[in-house]
C-alpha cells in the first residue's frame, strides 16, 4: 500500500533565523512536507533573497542580526509583496504580538513552539499566498490530486516520489506550454539545486517511464519540456 502523505500545498519558504541549529532543523522538517525551503541567518541576507525569489511564506525571527526582523517585515510590506510573513520570537507578550501583527506580519508564533503547529501555520499561509487552483488536474488521461498527493493515468495508479509528483504538477499546470529546466528547479527543488546538473533530465526520464505509453512529455530542445 502506498504511504499516505499530508499534502496541503507545495509552497516555497524562506526561513530567516539566526539560531543556526534551529533554522536548519525547521528547514529539514518543512522539506519533509514537500516544501522547498531556503535558509538565511540574518536580516540583510533575508532582504536580498526576497528581492530575487518569489517566496510564498517568510518564517521570520524577529530578533535578527545585521537588519532587525521588524525592518525586514516593514520593507516586504512596503513592496506590496504577496509573500506571507510568519513572525517568530521569544517575546510572546500580548503587546509584542500586537506590535508584530500591526507592522504587517500575517501570523505570530511565540518561542518555544510546537513543531506541528509551525507546519500547520506555514501551510495555511501558503494557501493564502496562492490564487485558487483546480483541486484536481486532468490531462492526457492523467489525473493528479495535489491535496491527496495521488496520481493516475487511464485508471492506473502512479507510484511517484515527491519530486516526480512536483514536476508532473508543474507540467500539468503549464497547460501545454513549455516549462524550462530552470523553472522546474525553482518550483520543485530549492535554491541549493545546481542548475548545471542533469537532475531534471534524469527525473523527467524516470517520470516518462512511470507514465508509460503513449509518451506525453515532449522535450523542446533548448527550451524545456511540455506535457
Amino acid at each position: 500500500m502506498q504511504p499516505r502523505f499530508e499534502y496541503e500545498c507545495r509552497v516555497r519558504i524562506l526561513v530567516a533565523e539566526d539560531e543556526r541549529d534551529l533554522a536548519d532543523l525547521v528547514a529539514v522538517g518543512l522539506r519533509r512536507h514537500a516544501m522547498a525551503v531556503d535558509v538565511v541567518y540574518d536580516g540583510a541576507a533575508a532582504v536580498e533573497r526576497l528581492a530575487v525569489h518569489d517566496y510564498d511564506v517568510l518564517v521570520l525571527d524577529r530578533d535578527l542580526p545585521e537588519m532587525h526582523g521588524d525592518l525586514v517585515c516593514r520593507e516586504l510590506v512596503a513592496r506590496g509583496s504577496r509573500t506571507r510573513i510568519l513572525m517568530m520570537t521569544a517575546a510572546a507578550s500580548v503587546p509584542e504580538r500586537v506590535a508584530g501583527l500591526g507592522m504587517g506580519a500575517d501570523d505570530y508564533l511565540p518561542k518555544p513552539f510546537d513543531y506541528a503547529e509551525l507546519v500547520a501555520r506555514v501551510q495555511a499561509l501558503g494557501r493564502r499566498s496562492r490564487s485558487a487552483v483546480p483541486p484536481v488536474l486532468t490531462r492526457h488521461g492523467i489525473v493528479l490530486d495535489p491535496h491527496r498527493l495521488q496520481a493516475s493515468r487511464d485508471g492506473r495508479h502512479l507510484h511517484l516520489s515527491l519530486k516526480e509528483f512536483a514536476v508532473l504538477e508543474v507540467l500539468m499546470r503549464a497547460d501545454g506550454t513549455v516549462v524550462s529546466s530552470e523553472r522546474l528547479l525553482e518550483e520543485a527543488w530549492d535554491e541549493n539545486a545546481d542548475p548545471f546538473t542533469t537532475v531534471v533530465r534524469v527525473l523527467i526520464s524516470r517520470l516518462r517511464a512511470k507514465l508509460g505509453d503513449p509518451p506525453c512529455i515532449q522535450t523542446v530542445p533548448g527550451a524545456g519540456y511540455l506535457l
